[in-house]
């Protein structure tokens, strides 16, 4: 029955209710004084009756926002009493305008079509009641009375009753403006959070690449560093020294992205295929060694993206490798006029499992999806494989 409104609203709607009664029921006693009803007296009741049928069609308009139903109820209530009272329609009915407005525009969709019922049924009403006053008007013979009052009804009825529909469309034009807007504002902030998905899983997967990635080569310098540390001191002093290189690298590629995700910067500089020496030495440096195949050779320049998805596929993939591997790894890049195809193969032995899914996987195949690839990733003769396609050229123009 109430709608929720805002309080600026609602004093906004009584205050012009307000205004619209202090104008209009002057102006309704000054166009019906001497006539102000066909048979009541004395005059003071008309005028008090008056006033009371006034106020309360004013004060329907004033809720027509807030409980339009409730509105067009006493709106009818008040038109009832008007007619029943043999008021002729004066200015204050304008408030039956502002009510049939409301139905359209805040109401139910049953109410709404409730209100444009109410306008057709106002119309007709309204006609025939001013037909009936002529009666009592005209002083002619009778042919000539119901050849007017007809006429007066069907000329006021249609008048009236396409002003109610006007007010009624008017309303319904505003609730589908409304509507629209309401619309175009979920839509932004659906966009909006799809965005912010899009950037936390994009910092999410940037994060883990970074980390396990660096993480896996300092365990692994660390082991051997406290194995050969007996034997030969200076092979400890040269693992740590990675260990300290790659910690420092990858505490500067974290703290890119927590500025990224602090302050919604742009995205700082990527890694490239210029980079790629620098990861097999890294896991070279971590006791497996990478055969690398690059066959046949890049034709010119890949696209940014293609280069940063090579280079974090290959990342994880060796990060997998160093982690559940058992003795080297076999990469080899193939790129082709319209693709680039990597494939990375390691064995695992009985005590390591190869990895079945995580972020790692999931973060491997989003990086394949986000340039329009492919990537599957799973144990294969003994070996766990990773295979992804990528397409370069026109696909990566757009």
């Amino acid at each position: 029955m109430f709608r929720p409104i805002s309080r600026t609203w609602l004093a906004l709607d009584i205050v012009g209710s307000v205004f619209g009664l202090l104008v209009t029921l002057p102006l309704s006693f000054v166009l019906g004084t001497g006539s102000l009803s066909a048979w009541m007296q004395p005059e003071w009741l008309a005028i008090t009756v008056h006033l009371v049928i006034g106020t309360v069609l004013w004060g329907a308009a004033a809720i027509a926002r807030i409980a339009p139903a409730l509105a067009l109820i006493i709106a009818w209530i008040g038109a009832a009493a008007q007619m029943a009272f043999g008021f002729p329609p004066v200015p204050f009915d304008i408030a039956v305008f502002v009510v049939l407005f409301g139905t359209a525009a805040w109401g139910s969709r049953r109410l709404l079509w409730i209100g444009g019922a109410s306008a057709l049924a106002g119309g007709i009403v309204a006609g025939l009641y001013m037909g009936l006053l002529q009666v009592d008007l005209l002083r002619e013979s009778p042919p000539d009375v119901l050849t007017r009052v007809a006429l007066v009804a069907l000329l006021m009825g249609t008048t009236v009753g396409f002003a109610l529909v006007i007010a009624w469309g008017a309303g319904l034009l505003w609730r589908v403006v409304r509507h629209g807007r309401e619309t175009r504002e979920a839509q932004l902030r659906a966009e909006a959070v799809a965005s912010e998905e899009q950037e936390r899983v994009r910092i999410a997967r940037d994060m883990h690449d970074v980390v396990a990635h660096s993480l896996a080569v300092v365990i692994a310098q660390a082991d051997g560093a406290r194995y050969a540390a007996a034997a030969d001191p200076g092979i400890a002093q040269q693992a740590l020294g990675t260990i300290a290189t790659t910690a420092r690298s990858a505490l500067s590629d974290v703290r890119m992205l927590l500025t990224q995700l602090r302050h919604r910067q742009g995205d700082g500089p990527q890694p490239t295929l210029a980079d790629l020496e620098t990861l097999f030495a890294q896991v070279r440096q971590a006791g497996v060694e990478p055969r690398v195949t690059v066959d046949p050779m890049p034709p010119g320049e890949p696209p940014g993206a293609i280069q940063l998805a090579v280079y974090r596929i290959l990342q994880e993939a060796l990060t997998n490798a160093l982690r559940h591997g058992d003795g080297g790894v076999d990469v080899r890049l193939s790129w082709l006029a319209d693709r680039v195809e990597i494939v990375v193969s390691n064995g695992f032995g009985t005590a390591a499992r190869p990895p079945a899914g995580g972020h790692g996987l999931i973060g491997m195949r989003e990086r394949a999806q986000l340039v329009g690839g492919t990537l599957v990733a799973g144990p294969d003769s003994g070996s766990f494989v990773v295979r992804a396609t990528l397409p370069i050229g026109s696909a990566l123009a757009r």
